[in-house]
């Protein structure tokens, strides 16, 4: 008797890509539907149709696991292909192509979100703090990439480095007033230094101008 607890104990145990927790909800996946999706994709990558099997290992009643397994068909997530097998006989497989494919989408639009913000952004602000970015100041980061452009948030930056502050407020209020201004890359800022600098030379110039030497 212990020695079957301890072999059902000691049975593989089942194995989970971490991904297919982080996205079900995404793909619009039911805590039910989930289970018995677990169960199925460590059958293998083809599994034979067998609601009675599925509902005796689940202990879930068989006419709900057909619900399921309907309910997964219908939401592209599983496909069912009609094979024959190595009798010669015709029936229905499980295939898992349609999760799949569907994750590796959610994948590569992590990655070109990310790519959109630019890992490199990170380390720079890292390198010109001198200190290690916290959580709150990275998703700031990628707050200020989104709505205004990384070119334009390192040039806030180095101007508030600059200026000797390097408080993430500062960054913050110096894009808000360049947004007000329309400066939206680089190349504006530089434009909106120098006129800055003719206009206050032109106003020095003004005020020293000896009207008495004028003839």
């Amino acid at each position: 008797m212990d020695n079957k607890l301890i072999e059902l104990l000691q049975e593989k145990p089942i194995i989970v890509p971490k991904i297919i927790f982080n996205k079900y909800k995404k793909l619009n996946i039911t805590e039910e539907e989930l289970i018995l999706l677990i169960y199925m994709i460590n059958m293998g990558n083809k599994v034979t149709y067998n609601p009675e099997l599925f509902s005796k290992e689940l202990d879930i009643n068989k006419y709900k696991v057909m619900e399921l397994i309907n309910s997964l068909f219908e939401k592209q997530i599983i496909n069912v292909i009609v094979e024959k097998n190595s009798l010669n006989k015709t029936e229905e497989y499980i295939v898992f192509d349609l999760l799949y494919n569907k994750l590796i989408k959610e994948i590569i639009g992590v990655e070109e979100k990310t790519e959109e913000v630019g890992n490199d952004i990170f380390t720079i602000f890292e390198q010109e703090l001198g200190r290690t970015i916290s959580p709150m100041e990275y998703d700031m980061i990628k707050t200020w990439v989104t709505n205004y452009n990384k070119e334009i948030v390192i040039e806030a930056l180095k101007e508030a480095v600059y200026n000797g502050v390097n408080s993430f407020r500062y960054i913050d209020k110096i894009l808000s007033e360049w947004n007000k201004k329309g400066l939206k890359t680089k190349d504006d800022v530089i434009r909106d230094k120098n006129n800055y600098r003719n206009k206050k030379k032109e106003n020095v110039d003004y005020f020293e101008y000896n009207w008495l030497e004028e003839e």
